[in-house]
């Protein structure tokens, strides 16, 4: 029996027939009806070329059972803080970080999209049940573009989207959100002008929405696109924030008001910075974490981690007005990346997470006492190359002395230092 039935009410969002978040005591008016989210794009990854490659950050091995699991099992803890959804790939999405996605085969669709693998529905059916005990939806993305690749043509794309979006109705689950595609616009999905073209994407909107019973539905472009047709045409608009500057990001939430005024708008992939997320508040927008590093690279920590995870949980629940322990101004910066086993390819991500990136002008980076990189944007990321990835630092053998010298708005200096060793 479903506890949890996702809906809306013209451009709020609701679960069992309730505006989210209204039922919570001291709760903000204006956060009633959001579906604050996270990308959780991994939940049940395979990789049929190596799972040998995933034996890091601390797991002897890879197992997609247990990391589904693992997923399952950190769900209160997230809910708690006021997680209401997450996104999960039946084609999963692509480590940015340290691995080439076209070396990945993690597609559970039949060339000609007639079938889909058990195990991935198995894995698939246990996150929607355990998300729907902990009292959240899930936005079921079909495809991803270079795993879409694999399929054979457009008529086997349609054949998946009838298989996959029919086994939901089957199984009558209440709260599934569906997306069509991850950033149909990239070039992996040119193959495959049915997903490649707006036209194409509503008629596979259709089908979906058609097949599994009346799930609603929507589709994804690149951080900062987005499609009149698609967004008219879609029961939810569903938005990319990442790479957006706020001012971009605003701008992107007020044309998809224009196209679909009487529609929720979700972002469901934005970046680490939270800063974006505010924007999302003050104009009553869904919003999506994503973080890369400890989310996306698999094995994923599911749980909320120190640094980022935690800083966006605390920003997400004062948001909604959810009462939670204020940090002491000491806890709210933490440098990360040093962690002992969060290194891969001879590399360590280094950063500095802050619980107000707002108030930080920029942040030097210094590793044994030499300069390395000074950072300006929110998140503070050594090597930034967009508001979602940064490059890589290489190891150093030995003891490393790392030291983050935060420059505040208000003109005054930290100092944050820790160790790593290798």
């Amino acid at each position: 029996m479903s506890q949890t039935v996702i809906g809306k009410i013209k451009d709020k969002f609701t679960i069992n027939g309730k505006l989210i978040y209204s039922d919570i005591t001291g709760s903000k008016p204006s956060a009633h009806g959001l579906l604050m989210n996270a990308r959780f794009i991994q939940g049940i990854f395979d990789d049929a070329n190596s799972r040998e490659r995933y034996a890091r950050f601390g797991f002897n091995n890879y197992d997609p059972e247990q990391n589904t699991k693992d997923l399952i099992d950190s769900l209160p803890q997230w809910y708690n803080y006021g997680l209401r959804a997450f996104t999960v790939g039946f084609q999963g999405g692509g480590p940015c970080f340290t691995t080439n996605n076209a070396d990945i085969s993690n597609n559970p669709y039949g060339k000609d999209g007639s079938v889909i693998d058990p195990a991935y529905l198995k894995r698939m059916d246990s996150l929607i049940k355990g998300a729907d005990k902990a009292g959240m939806a899930v936005i079921v993305s079909l495809f991803y573009g270079s795993q879409a690749e694999r399929i054979i043509d457009d008529l086997s794309i349609i054949r998946a989207v009838k298989t996959a979006s029919s086994w939901l109705r089957e199984n009558k689950y209440t709260n599934v959100i569906i997306e069509i595609a991850n950033e149909y616009t990239i070039s992996n999905f040119a193959k495959h002008p049915i997903i490649y073209t707006p036209e194409g994407v509503v008629t596979l909107m259709d089908i979906a929405r058609r097949e599994s019973g009346g799930m609603m539905t929507g589709c994804s472009d690149v951080g900062g696109g987005l499609n009149e047709l698609i967004a008219k045409n879609s029961d939810i608009v569903i938005i990319h924030g990442n790479g957006l500057t706020r001012q971009r990001f605003y701008n992107l939430i007020q044309n998809a008001k224009k196209y679909n005024p009487e529609a929720p708008i979700i972002c469901n992939e934005d970046s680490q910075a939270v800063s974006n997320m505010e924007v999302s508040f003050k104009t009553q927008t869904s919003w999506g974490y994503y973080n890369n590093l400890t989310k996306q690279e698999p094995p994923a920590r599911w749980g909320i981690q120190k640094g980022e995870d935690k800083f966006f949980a605390h920003r997400m629940a004062m948001g909604i007005g959810i009462s939670v322990p204020e940090l002491p101004f000491s806890e709210q910066f933490y440098l990360a990346g040093l962690e002992a086993d969060i290194t891969d390819t001879g590399q360590r991500w280094i950063r500095l997470a802050s619980l107000y990136p707002e108030k930080i002008d920029y942040v030097e980076f210094y590793r044994n006492g030499e300069y390395i990189y000074t950072s300006y944007c929110d998140p503070f990321l050594v090597y930034y190359r967009n508001n979602w990835i940064q490059g890589g630092i290489e190891n150093l053998k030995g003891k490393n002395s790392w030291e983050a010298k935060i420059f505040l708005c208000d003109n005054t200096m930290l100092e944050l230092k820790d160790e790593c060793f290798h």
